[in-house]
């Protein structure tokens, strides 16, 4: 039986931004908190230790998790390569992953990805609609496949998976907790979302 102790969490937050104007993303304010903030504080009690991956602004990530996990020299190569530092980084048989712009992830997203994991070594949240690659639960020890297919010129995250053990779980009863917050409209979209439904 998987438990949070056996979970390492991993926010993504090394993109470049381009759609909130080259910013970056993670610390653009939502619902007057930074997005990675939200992530954050959902994946608290769901993982032993959490992990961000960024390549700026390394400081100002350092209040959000227990570590930061650097890929500066990586010069954006995508979420691929911060998943890779995250399983080298993470002292855990697991790791849960997320992007960090999807503030509203459902606080039980462990306990739903563990169900949903039947024997694969990657279970992926699928909504109803799509699946989303990097909203995953995985085998740690995949450290050392990703490596290998990196360094062979892989930067698709579904081209990595494809030659894994994967599988899906459904989060249809959830859908909208894995909204995406790309643009600025999305993010005044989801805010005012949030504020009819608190009213």
């Amino acid at each position: 039986m998987i438990t949070p102790h056996d979970l390492t969490g991993l926010i993504l937050a090394g993109g470049e931004g381009r759609r909130m104007g080259g910013r970056d993303k993670g610390l653009e304010p939502f619902a007057g908190r930074p997005l990675v903030a939200h992530v954050s504080e959902r994946f608290a009690d769901q993982v032993a230790e959490l992990l961000i991956s960024a390549n700026r602004h390394i400081g100002a990530y350092q209040h959000y998790a227990d570590r930061v996990v650097e890929d500066a020299e990586s010069d954006f190569h995508g979420p691929l390569m911060g998943l890779y530092r995250g399983l080298c980084a993470a002292r855990t048989p697991w790791l849960l992953v997320a992007p960090c712009d999807t503030p509203t992830l459902p606080h039980d997203l462990a306990t739903r990805m563990i169900a949903g994991l039947h024997n694969a070594d990657i279970a992926v949240a699928h909504d109803g609609q799509r699946a989303h690659p990097v909203v995953a639960l995985m085998r740690t020890h995949l450290a050392d496949a990703l490596g290998q297919a990196l360094a062979a010129g892989e930067r698709s995250v579904g081209g990595f998976y494809a030659g894994q053990r994967i599988c899906t779980v459904d989060m249809a009863d959830c859908a909208s907790g894995f909204t995406n917050v790309n643009t600025p409209d999305d993010k005044a979209r989801l805010e005012a979302t949030l504020a009819r439904e608190a009213s």
